[in-house]
């Protein structure tokens, strides 16, 4: 291959169009810029998934980079039976779980579809009423905020983000992986669950108890902000 510093000038539109077979042809006869684009485009996305099952930054980093290097040695190899983007994610978690499960951090895939009976409840059950209340029973007792009314600057604010980004990195193992590719990467359910072999049901209850926990955490500081 060629020096990547060399065709790294090359701009990312010049590969928008760029049909998958063209990509994959290019990455086989060792064109650096169709690389560099790859890189470019999915680095910073395998490092936050890989975040989600290793301790820090910095063994995310290198796993990222180990599978950078598998993407490279592999291309010969794959048979296109999924998408160029989910093959590579693909390689990243499983060099991410096994060093997650080396380092104790994150649990196998088989065990998130088995994990599921074992989670807490996706709202706290002191938000509803009692069964001694008869008729209003199940009712809320403290209904969720309408973020409709919520000023944007603090929807949008960095101490949002931050509390958004600690109750992530606190969810299981199988919320924490699905809300990452769900609502930070924008996977589609389907691509989800097929990168990491869930069923649809299973699916949508680990994105629903994820989301849920992270709009908890929003509107415990949306209303200590509103009383201070």
């Amino acid at each position: 291959m060629t020096n990547p510093e060399a065709d790294a000038s090359v701009p990312a539109s010049a590969f928008q169009a760029t049909g998958e077979e063209d990509l994959l042809d290019a990455l086989r006869q060792g064109d650096e810029a169709t690389f560099v684009f790859l890189v470019t485009r999915y680095h910073a996305a395998l490092v936050r998934l890989a975040r989600t099952f290793v301790a820090d930054e910095a063994t995310a980093e290198e796993v990222v980079q180990e599978t950078w290097l598998a993407v490279l040695n592999g291309i010969e190899k794959f048979e296109a039976r999924s998408s160029l983007k989910t093959w590579i994610f693909r390689i990243l978690m499983n060099r991410a779980k096994t060093r997650g499960v080396r380092d104790k951090r994150s649990a196998p895939f088989s065990s998130l579809d088995a994990s599921l009976d074992q989670q807490d409840p996706a709202v706290d059950p002191d938000r509803f009423t009692s069964t001694e209340d008869g008729q209003w029973s199940g009712h809320w007792l403290y209904p969720p905020t309408d973020w409709d009314v919520t000023p944007e600057q603090v929807i949008l604010s960095s101490e949002t983000r931050e509390i958004i980004e600690r109750t992530i990195a606190s969810l299981p193992p199988g919320q924490r992986q699905v809300i990452t590719l769900r609502d930070l990467e924008g996977w589609s359910a389907a691509e989800v669950c097929n990168a990491l072999g869930l069923s649809e049901t299973n699916g949508r209850v680990l994105l629903h108890r994820a989301r849920a926990k992270v709009r908890s955490a929003l509107e415990q500081y949306f209303m200590s902000e509103s009383t201070s």
